[in-house]
């Protein structure tokens, strides 16, 4: 029987020019019905564990499913789940590859078992609401005007899509993660992404209504006011009021929808 070690299983050929055959061989396989979140977790094991370099190419669906002994459909949710969370890049017509840069602070400060398993809403939403109000009160005394600028389309694009609620709440992301950059914090960035990931799957069911969008776009631009202001407290303040509200549609909707196991999901 075969023994993987790392990456490399022990009995195979040293491999010179592709590393497919023995990060499929290295996965081994899972029992039969397993969640995709099993599926994810398995990869991540392996892709974690540093013995396979930034920007390989990994192998294909079906090579991964034939390894696992799974189906398809549940290695690609899985990866999706992974590109998600910034582990894995996909690149249409070229494959999966993983990701030269991955953070060091998610490992060290979530479980991987909280991030692809079971969620407590409640934690994530208090998580949230805090880092955003964070991230508010640095970036008033941090964002450049381009940003400001670009802030500014992003309410006019909420503003134009009033009636068009996908839409609203792309722009809405956006706002938040150009919010996000202008604090020039790498770590604090990749962690909100990773929360807003998580919540999603709630966050483009919470603005059901065109009452809702609207509410949210007068937040929203009183955040803006404050930061134009370069006015550190009263855009933490404008924020945490757009928390209170925002979170308490983002619980309503979780109390009574559960996410699929192992779907991973961004939030605006």
């Amino acid at each position: 029987m075969r023994r993987a070690t790392g990456w490399y299983v022990e009995g195979m050929p040293v491999f010179r020019d592709d590393t497919s055959a023995e990060i499929a061989a290295a996965l081994g396989t899972l029992p039969t019905g397993s969640a995709v979140s099993v599926v994810a977790t398995r990869l991540l094991d392996l892709f974690t564990s540093g013995s396979i370099p930034p920007g390989t190419r990994l192998p294909p669906e079906r090579q991964l499913a034939a390894s696992l002994e799974v189906g398809r459909s549940a290695v690609r949710e899985a990866l999706a789940a992974l590109e998600i969370l910034g582990i894995v890049d996909v690149r249409p017509g070229s494959g999966t590859y993983l990701r030269g840069t991955v953070s060091e602070l998610l490992p060290q400060s979530l479980s991987w078992g909280v991030l692809l398993g079971e969620r407590n809403t409640t934690e994530l939403l208090e998580l949230r609401s805090g880092l955003e109000i964070y991230v508010a009160r640095l970036a008033a005394d941090r964002l450049t005007d381009e940003q400001l600028a670009s802030l500014s389309r992003d309410l006019d694009r909420m503003r134009d899509s009033i009636d068009d609620l996908k839409a609203f709440v792309k722009a809405d992301l956006a706002f938040h993660h150009e919010l996000a950059t202008a604090t020039d914090n790498r770590l604090l960035l990749d962690l909100l992404q990773v929360v807003r990931s998580l919540l999603r799957v709630w966050v483009d069911r919470a603005v059901q209504d065109e009452g809702h969008a609207r509410t949210a776009l007068a937040e929203h631009e009183a955040v803006y006011r404050a930061l134009a202001a370069h006015d550190g407290d009263a855009a933490a303040s404008a924020m945490a009021a757009h928390m209170t509200t925002a979170s308490a549609r983002l619980a309503s909707v979780g109390a009574s929808e559960t996410p699929p196991q192992g779907t991973a999901t961004g939030a605006a």
